[in-house]
């Protein structure tokens, strides 16, 4: 039995159905330091323009931030995160018909993009941040990706640590979303991200790819955004721009070990990648523009 059957999303009004395909989530970064595309969408009219292109290439899902969490990154303050991002969602939301995510810690910032026409919140700190996150997803009752994190950006890469990591992850998503069930969230309305890069090792990465399968059991969906992060270049000593074609490889195992959401810079080539494989797999036909 295919272990994604079941799993619905719904968004604004739509429903996304993960059952019956992989959602790419195009990655739009609106900061001028984010690892691999920082300070390319700063402007509004290019960050809408990408956004659009995105679509055409294939993408189910927009995610615009405003807060760099590449490793060592600093907290940016509300004002500055509301003056990159809330403009960019409310004209995008205009331009497109898929929903559109909001990368966020802050509450108030989640608010304020899901009022101007966001459909999901991801917070990488699974609401642990800002107290605030779990009203604004039960008031809304909008999807909400919890990541798992181990420390903060700042200081998630020092010395991480864990027993089992791929069990350690299990045991946070079990607690949080007891927390959300017992705080009136919807258990439907969960996305589960195991973090890759966040307060990981490479064997940590590694060993997360590998046990992906084991995440499958809370039946919801699992997300995964490894899009050209460093634990590749330091396997294979490639720089960011050079990881490309490891990430869309590195996306097909996450979707063939169960992964339902790929978050991903590269949306067109990880889009081809997925349709032959599913083609593959289901003899699905799709239809090639």
């Amino acid at each position: 039995m295919d272990k994604k059957s079941g799993l619905k999303l719904r968004c604004n009004g739509r429903l996304l159905d993960l059952s019956k395909k992989t959602l790419l989530m195009g990655i739009l970064n609106v900061t001028p330091d984010s690892f691999f595309d920082g300070g390319r969408y700063k402007s509004l009219d290019r960050a809408v323009e990408y956004a659009e292109r995105m679509v055409e290439d294939g993408a189910d899902i927009i995610d615009v931030g405003g807060e760099s969490s590449r490793p060592g990154a600093e907290p940016v303050p509300l004002d500055e995160e509301r003056k990159r991002v809330i403009p960019v969602i409310r004209k995008i939301a205009k331009k497109v018909k898929v929903p559109i995510s909001v990368d966020t810690c802050k509450a108030q910032i989640a608010r304020e993009a899901v009022d101007s026409g966001a459909g999901i919140i991801n917070d990488i700190s699974a609401m642990r941040m800002d107290k605030g996150m779990v009203k604004v997803v039960r008031d809304y009752r909008v999807p909400v990706c919890l990541m798992h994190m181990q420390g903060v950006p700042g200081n998630m890469q020092r010395n991480p640590k864990y027993g089992n990591v791929v069990e350690d992850i299990r045991r946070f998503f079990r607690k949080q979303m007891a927390f959300c069930r017992d705080n009136g969230i919807n258990e439907n309305c969960i996305i589960l991200d195991p973090g890759i890069g966040f307060g990981k090792t490479v064997s940590h990465n590694l060993e997360i790819l590998k046990g992906l399968d084991k995440f499958r059991s809370f039946g919801r969906p699992v997300l995964i955004g490894l899009s050209r992060k460093s634990f590749i270049g330091k396997v294979l000593g490639l720089e960011p721009d050079r990881r490309k074609g490891v990430s869309v490889a590195l996306n097909v195992w996450s979707m063939l070990n169960g992964a339902s959401i790929l978050r991903v810079h590269d949306v067109l080539e990880t889009k081809r990648a997925v349709m032959m494989i599913e083609t593959v797999i289901k003899g699905k036909k799709w239809k090639i523009h």
